[in-house]
């Protein structure tokens, strides 16, 4: 594999919007989810029992231990956090040096914190994902606060590799949990015929795709088992076109998602772990559009020994699809036929067959990568300087053995037997480190839900118990006119939840009776979870008497006989009573409240009233009433174009100096062949330390000193010419 200084910045840079997204996602919801008066106030998650500080950041991990020191309440210290990680991501887009392994520790930290305390609407996978990847940002990202540099590292290599092999446990681990899970939808293949209607949040496109016929429909679940299953084992390959398409695959399956439902960052952090699998050279393909003249040092018969390699694995790969799957093409049908050709007693024989195989895949893998790198310590020139590279080596090399080692027993939990062999040192590492969400499992849409028709909730409110108006949510489905909205990558965290609500009873989700007391008291920010804008919703006037639950089936609709249109989205049916009517003082309702331990018994408590507390309410005063995924645009559309801007004229004083140190004087046409060759390297190698990435007009002090040695070099041999 190539160089990957390009991809770890474009990765860095990535992670940093990420991070933006995130913070200020959660940040816009915190006072209806975990406000004093919120859904589920977070300082009831805050005991303080005098313990010393310490002692109280190891038993949990936050920072919002440190509230009371800076006068501040749990829910303002919340909000000073998020706006803390907010402008950090964002400093961090804005300007290279930022992107840093401090600033990272700090991104890290914060949201670590925040997730200690969330609760319910924090327990996501995405949100570990976003932890562990952000631990490795740690590690990836250089020293520039405290090396003053960012020179390229020797054991860079390394610690990337570490994002490689978490992309791969997750892909993996999310096709394999499809086939475990025994769901009938995925053995038979129809499960894309339910999921475009039934997943949480659908975009408008999402009903086109669920019109498609179910040939296609069972083809694109084939299609999602080859991507996840099959096509991660190229990531470790060491022929760079297999890992070229297993990064486009990836990617490519990723922007479909995207396209058909709503799943905030997650999407877009799965693509930010795939830059994993790119080299310098591809990205410089990218940068130059098309224009990049690769070097071709290999020898003719390497170069035939490799297309015919990769070309034998990608027809096995097709041939395994088709007969496992039993792929035909039907003529008269015009479709291509689908169906399982193994048995769940095969596949289990296969799964127990392969996770080692894949564990050594990925032990050898790291070790190539420790050997290149101990490869490049001992090139580098100067006692001091070779020192240091071999003790940071030795440092980054031992820390990614414990990352790789701690990561294997999550990953092995998709197979019992697997798991059970390892070695109880690993477990017993995980055990102490698994408060910091440093490795997670994974393995998304194990089951198919909604096959009878999409559950949801719809609350009703009264003032007099007789006339009933229904209560529309911003984003969930509920008003069957209402198109599917597009709110990517923003989550709202309460929409999500009321759709797990109605997978099961109202007491499986406790926190639905908190949403039905704040809303008969006419909470303001718990209404701003339901709806931003406090006029479209419909008892902004006066709270509701009443309030009563029902859960419905709902349905796509379909396309007219004519083929035109319905003008309806969606069509549904009434199921049954989810929860009962009440009001405030209701016995049921005060039951279920001290049941579940959300009635807030202590006196209210005054506003913080230090300078901290009083710059938190001004932001908040100033951002309330914008929509979330306008605000989290706006950030990451103007942060984007300020770094292009930034960088054109960085881009254009490098083409400029490479211009002028060609000689004018120079035909062309009498150059030797040899001449050109060394020309094209020469502009290849200094414009290879462009970066996009960096937002800033300053460069690495290293690749400075290498890319002016060069150009001096090319200077005086054109002179004694």
């Amino acid at each position: 594999m190539g160089d990957v200084v390009l991809p770890r910045r474009m990765f860095l840079w990535c992670m940093a919007v990420i991070y933006l997204n995130a913070f200020v996602s959660l940040y816009v919801q915190l006072p209806g989810l975990y406000g004093n008066e919120g859904l589920l106030p977070a300082r009831q998650m805050m005991r303080y029992s005098g313990k010393p500080l310490g002692e109280q950041l190891l038993s949990s991990p936050t920072l919002l231990w440190l509230g009371p020191h800076l006068g501040l309440d749990t829910h303002t210290a919340m909000e000073f956090l998020c706006l803390l990680g907010a402008a950090l991501s964002l400093g961090a887009v804005l300007v290279g040096a930022l992107r840093d392994s401090v600033v990272f520790f700090c991104l890290w930290f914060l949201y670590l914190s925040m997730y200690q305390v969330g609760q319910v609407f924090l327990y996501f996978q995405w949100d570990n994902l976003l932890l562990e990847t952000g631990f490795l940002c740690i590690l990836v990202a250089p020293m520039t606060l405290t090396r003053g540099s960012r020179g390229v590292r020797e054991h860079d290599r390394i610690t990337f590799w570490l994002v490689r092999w978490l992309l791969f446990r997750l892909m993996f681990a999310s096709g394999i949990v499809k086939l475990t899970s025994r769901c009938p939808t995925w053995w038979g293949l129809t499960a894309m015929t339910y999921h475009y209607e039934t997943q949480c949040i659908p975009t408008p496109l999402a009903w086109f795709s669920h019109q498609l016929p179910v040939w296609w429909q069972k083809l694109s679940v084939v299609g999602a088992f080859a991507i996840e299953i099959a096509v991660p084992l190229l990531f470790f390959s060491p022929l760079r076109r297999l890992r070229l398409f297993a990064f486009y695959s990836q990617v490519l399956l990723q922007l479909l998602i995207i396209l058909s439902g709503n799943y905030n960052f997650f999407n877009l952090l799965t693509m930010t772990l795939c830059l994993s699998l790119l080299d310098d050279r591809h990205v410089r393909f990218w940068l130059r559009s098309g224009e990049h003249k690769e070097e071709r040092k290999e020898s003719k018969l390497w170069s035939w020994l490799c297309y015919i390699s990769e070309l034998i694995i990608l027809s096995l790969l097709i041939f395994g699809t088709i007969k496992c799957f039993n792929l035909n093409v039907d003529t008269t049908m015009k479709a291509i036929s689908s169906k399982i050709a193994f048995t769940f007693h095969h596949f289990e024989q296969f799964l127990k067959g392969v996770i080692f195989p894949c564990v050594w895949l990925g032990v050898l893998s790291l070790i190539w990568e420790m050997l290149s790198a101990m490869y490049r310590c001992a090139c580098v020139s100067g006692f001091l300087r070779k020192f240091w590279s071999t003790l940071q080596w030795t440092m980054f090399a031992a820390a990614a053995a414990a990352m790789f080692t701690i990561s294997l027993v999550p990953f092995t939990y998709i197979q019992y037997d697997a798991n059970a062999k390892l070695w109880p040192g690993a477990r017993q590492a995980y055990s102490l480190v698994d408060r910091y969400q440093l490795v997670n499992s994974y393995g998304l849409f194990r089951r198919m839900t909604g096959v009878g028709g999409r559950p949801e909730v719809v609350i009703e409110g009264s003032h007099d118990g007789v006339t009933w108006t229904e209560i529309d949510f911003m984003y969930k489905p509920g008003n069957v006119s209402a198109p599917p909205p597009v709110v990517t990558p923003h989550q709202p965290r309460l929409d999500w939840q009321m759709w797990f609500a109605a997978l099961g009873s109202h007491t499986q989700a406790p926190w639905f009776t908190s949403l039905v007391y704040r809303l008969l008291q006419g909470k303001t920010d718990v209404i701003r979870l339901v709806q931003t804008d406090i006029t479209r919703y419909p008892f902004h006037q006066q709270p509701p008497a009443y309030l009563r639950a029902h859960r419905y089936k709902y349905w796509f609709t379909q396309p007219k006989e004519d083929g035109s249109y319905p003008q309806r989205w969606w069509r549904r049916i009434y199921s049954e009573e989810f929860y009962p009517t009440v009001h405030l003082g209701h016995p049921f309702l005060e039951s279920m409240l001290e049941q579940h331990g959300l009635k807030d018994k202590s006196a209210p408590r005054p506003k913080p009233k230090s300078a901290v507390a009083r710059a938190v309410r001004w932001v908040r005063a100033q951002v309330t009433g914008i929509p979330a995924p306008v605000l989290i645009w706006t950030l990451i559309g103007c942060s984007a174009t300020l770094c292009l801007l930034l960088a054109l004229p960085r881009r254009q004083k490098l083409s400029k100096d490479i211009s002028d140190q060609k000689d004018p004087l120079t035909d062309d046409a009498t150059r030797t062949e040899e001449e050109d060759v060394d020309e094209d390297e020469k502009e290849e190698d200094y414009e290879g330390q462009e970066d996009v990435w960096e937002g800033e007009n300053t460069d690495e002090k290293n690749e400075e000193d290498v890319t002016s040695d060069k150009i001096n070099e090319g200077t005086e041999v054109k002179k004694e010419q």
